[in-house]
């Protein structure tokens, strides 16, 4: 006798209340096992696929590619005793689905081993503004500025003729969905989405791969108005969730922005040293990588910028541990991953974190989990060629620290006008937790450090 059972839709992180639905794995009458991957589910911090923890036969899909559902929805039913093996149970006399027990609506996400043949779809995206290149500005990260629109990258380009080209529409599709695109040969600008607001699906994609595609988009479906020529996109995923993050710290902590102008030549030159020396062999070591070194020195001399503002019980936490997160801009969005106990990394254990961070997000591999429990955020804007900006903290954090390009630039040493390579930086602190003394003093130490590197022997 079938025993129904219904897959909800679970908090893949800490306090998060839905998800966009990005695409199914399975499809009903497929047959599953324990730990088998069978949706992929966009949170408002990262993509994360999510297994099922039964075996058993997919009997149906509630919902669509597209759709945002609250957490706890049921999103497909299953028939975990096809073969009529399990004693009958009450809740299976029915040939109607089962309410979900309790224990049911409680599925975690990664838990045990993963099926045999179950692999991971890299999720890569060539317009990932990721600072992992060599160059003295590539720098990684985007600004929290909330005029700023650093955080996005760049609308893809119509061809000439397009819809795009003809009414300015650019096609609501998934990361994942473009790379499905472009990996298949198919032009999104020539497809109907087939889901809530005409997002493109990967279904879609696949009909016009076989040559069984919907005619051209729909402008007016698709969100874009040609009497007014604009277009409205709904407020959901990263952007929303980032959104509030900003308005939340904005009206809630009293931010201070100090700025400081700094020649960094002797950073650069140690750095092509160390990129021909042994220890450094094979290692991507970027300007990002002495900015964060520095970071976790001068903390240590002004614990106030690692710490943070506890409203509910009255209190400053003061971390002794440096989890430093640095902002990155993906096609999903800004998203902020942490580096665990930088304080405790050498100058090369950081550059290697940092690839690998970089090597993630542009992949769209970063877990929700990797974005939780900082302390204290970079943001390099260096990299969009940008100087400085006033960024905005993270919520749960007292300090963000911007980091700007690296530039020849005119500069008095010993009397005389050289040329040299020069940075801006500035910091933004709470002032509930940073005086104007504390903030300047760690500012100054990062700039020293990031001057004159071997300021750090004294620290």
């Amino acid at each position: 006798m079938p025993e129904y059972k219904q897959f909800p839709l679970s908090d893949t992180a800490e306090g998060l209340t839905e998800a966009d639905i990005l695409a199914w794995r399975v499809k009903p009458g497929d047959t599953v096992t324990v730990n088998q991957i069978v949706v992929e589910v966009e949170t408002a911090k990262a993509a994360v696929e999510l297994p099922i923890p039964w075996a058993g036969v997919v009997t149906e899909l509630h919902v669509e590619p597209g759709q945002t559902v609250e957490v706890g929805t049921p999103i497909l039913t299953m028939d975990v005793d096809p073969d009529g093996k399990a004693a009958p149970a009450p809740a299976a006399a029915s040939a109607e689905p089962a309410a979900p027990a309790e224990e049911e609506m409680k599925p975690l996400v990664g838990y045990g081993s993963k099926a045999a043949g179950t692999t991971r779809r890299a999720r890569k995206h060539p317009n990932v503004a990721l600072g992992a290149s060599d160059a003295p500005n590539a720098t990684l990260g985007a600004s929290h500025a909330p005029n700023a629109t650093l955080g996005r990258s760049p609308a893809p380009v119509a061809p000439a003729g397009s819809a795009a080209s003809r009414g300015g529409y650019v096609p609501l599709a998934k990361p994942p969905v473009r790379k499905l695109a472009k990996d298949l040969g198919v032009d999104l600008h020539s497809l109907t989405g087939s889901a809530d607001g005409g997002v493109i699906t990967r279904d879609d994609v696949h009909r016009a791969a076989n040559g069984s595609a919907a005619p051209a988009v729909s402008t007016v479906d698709s969100g874009y108005d040609p009497a007014t020529r604009e277009r409205r996109v709904p407020i959901k995923g990263v952007r929303k969730a980032t959104a509030a993050a900003m308005v939340q710290s904005a009206y809630t902590a009293p931010h201070v922005t100090e700025f400081l102008t700094i020649d960094v030549t002797p950073m650069m030159e140690l750095r092509e040293k160390l990129k021909k020396s042994r220890e450094f062999s094979g290692v991507k070591l970027t300007p990002l990588a002495f900015a964060a070194k520095a970071v976790c020195l001068a903390a240590k001399r002004t614990p106030d910028v690692n710490a943070v503002w506890d409203d509910a019980a009255q209190e400053i936490v003061y971390k002794d541990y440096v989890h430093l997160g640095i902002a990155a801009a993906t096609p999903r969005g800004l998203v902020v991953p942490k580096i665990r106990d930088a304080d405790s990394l050498s100058l090369k254990e950081l550059a290697v974190a940092l690839t690998e961070l970089t090597d993630v997000a542009r992949e769209g591999k970063t877990t929700p989990a990797a974005m939780l429990g900082g302390t204290f955020t970079i943001t390099n804007v260096g990299v969009f060629g940008v100087d400085t900006g006033t960024p905005i903290i993270n919520p749960g954090e007292s300090a963000i620290l911007a980091v700007g390009a690296i530039r020849d630039t005119p500069w008095v040493v010993d009397g005389e006008i050289k040329v040299r390579k020069v940075m801006q930086l500035s910091l933004s602190f709470d002032h509930r937790v940073v005086d104007g003394q504390q903030g300047s003093e760690f500012l100054a130490d990062v700039g020293a450090l990031l001057a004159d590197p071997a300021v750090a022997i004294t620290y």
